[in-house]
C-alpha cells in the first residue's frame, strides 16, 4: 500500500512540474502589430470606413475628427450584476470603448491603429464606486474589425470609382 502512495505522490508532483505557466502578456510592439493594419486608398475613404464598421459594430461615435485622424466610440452600457453581487447588494454595469487613429504615411496608403477597452463599473448601496478598465488584447478582435474595415474600404472605393461617393 505504501508504493502505491509514494508512487501516486511522485507522479502528482511530476506533474505539477509540468505544468505551464500562463501566457506572458505581449510586448508594447506585439500589441502595436495586432492593433495596426495598413490600407492602400485614401484618408477620407478608411476614416469614413472606420466610421461606418464602428457604427455596425453598435458602437456610438463619441467623437471623430479627421483633419487629426482620431475616432472615440462606446457600445452601449450593460448590467453586469451577477446573482452574489446582487445579493450584496452591488451593482455592475459595463461597456466596450473603441478608439481610432487614421494617418496617411504615404500617398495612397493609410494606417489604422484601433484599440478596444472593456469597462466595468461596480457601485454598492453605500455609495461606493469603483471602475476597471481593462484592455482587449485577443488578436482575434481586431483581426476581425480589420476584415470588417477592408469591406467597408472596399466599397466605399467602388463607389468613390463611379462617382456614388
Amino acid at each position: 500500500m505504501k508504493k502505491f502512495i509514494v508512487a501516486g505522490c511522485l507522479v502528482v508532483a511530476a506533474l505539477a512540474g509540468c505544468a505551464t505557466s500562463p501566457n506572458p502578456a505581449p510586448t508594447s510592439l506585439q500589441i502595436q502589430s495586432f492593433q495596426t493594419k495598413e490600407f492602400e486608398t485614401t484618408k477620407t475613404i478608411a476614416f469614413g470606413s472606420v466610421l461606418s464598421v464602428f457604427q455596425d459594430l453598435g458602437y456610438i461615435v463619441q467623437s471623430a475628427d479627421k483633419d487629426t485622424g482620431f475616432i472615440t466610440a462606446a457600445s452601449p452600457t450593460t448590467n453586469k450584476t451577477g446573482f452574489w453581487q446582487a445579493m450584496g447588494g452591488v451593482a455592475s454595469s459595463g461597456q466596450t470603448k473603441a478608439t481610432a487613429f487614421v494617418e496617411e504615411m504615404r500617398p495612397g496608403y493609410v494606417r489604422v491603429r484601433l484599440n478596444f477597452v472593456n469597462t466595468r463599473s461596480n457601485s454598492s448601496a453605500y455609495g461606493q464606486s469603483r471602475n476597471e478598465d481593462t484592455p482587449i488584447l485577443d488578436p482575434k478582435a481586431y483581426q476581425v474589425a480589420f476584415e470588417k474595415i477592408d469591406d467597408a474600404v472596399f466599397v466605399r472605393k467602388g463607389a468613390a470609382t463611379t462617382g456614388q461617393n
